[in-house]
């Protein structure tokens, strides 16, 4: 289930669940949990199991309802079993986006891949690294 927990930034399992999104850097990762402390437009949701928190997912709608995905993670125990496909699903439920975005490298690409995204390389944007574009568009929930 999935709970908010931008309330809950400056604990360290929320700090653990980011750094898997993210390049592993401390500044880095302090400078990301501050931009969700102070931008109340991104949003964070945690994905609990048996009281523990195993995965996250950060994200900002626009006006238009295009969700673009900036973190999601899973613990590495509980990768492989769905979970990171149930948060999106969850979100969809949840905020009901028209379309949900994310860019993404060769490492997390096949995650979106599998779920139904549409892939679009977006080239080295800095040597040796690989982006991808990942779009897709949510069907309307019939009453």
């Amino acid at each position: 289930m999935l709970i908010d927990i931008k309330s809950r930034l400056d604990q360290p399992e929320v700090a653990e669940l980011l750094e898997y999104s993210i390049f592993p850097d401390p500044v880095r990762l302090e400078q990301t949990i501050n931009d969700y402390k102070r931008g109340e437009e991104l949003e964070m949701y945690g994905y609990e199991k048996d009281g523990k928190l195993i995965g996250l997912v950060g994200f900002r709608i626009d006006s238009g309802r295009v969700m673009e995905l900036r973190h999601i993670a899973v613990q590495p125990d509980y990768r492989g079993q769905g979970y990171g496909r149930g948060q999106i699903l969850e979100l969809i439920h949840l905020k009901n986006p028209a379309e949900i975005v994310a860019e993404t490298d060769e490492d997390a690409v096949d995650f979106y891949r599998n779920i139904g995204f549409e892939i679009v390389s977006l080239g080295e944007q800095y040597p040796g690294a690989e982006r991808f574009r990942c779009t897709y568009a949510v069907e309307p929930e019939e009453e």
